[in-house]
């Protein structure tokens, strides 16, 4: 696993998103979506809506989910899954870890 530091703690408060962009081992950008569900977890998934190219990180998280903000298609935090149309495939979901107060994703081991 290639862990990279994507925010720190205190960037962001239970129920908010955050976009970053990080590096595959490839050297391709990866856009991704650091999530701060409402109970507090963390969580980071591909940043890109599957119905429509739209980023997940402006959408509103409650729940277990993030609702893309352009049509409403929510995924879930856990698994990536579309929960509901207009979106049909799922997001990918990455590992994430805490260390201190920094945010590590590896974005190219997904759950």
């Amino acid at each position: 696993m290639s862990f990279q530091v994507a925010c720190s703690t205190s960037d962001l408060a239970p129920a908010q998103a955050l976009q970053v962009e990080l590096t595959h081992a490839s050297g391709e950008p990866a856009l991704v979506a650091i999530v701060r569900d409402s109970d507090g977890s963390w969580h980071a998934l591909g940043d890109t809506c599957t119905h429509a190219d739209y980023s997940l990180a402006e959408g509103d998280v409650e729940d277990g989910a993030i609702e893309c903000w352009k049509h409403g298609a929510p995924f879930e935090l856990t698994t990536g899954r579309a929960l509901a149309l207009p979106a049909t495939k799922p997001v990918p979901v990455y590992t994430i870890q805490i260390d201190g107060t920094d945010v590590l994703v590896d974005v190219d081991s997904t759950l």
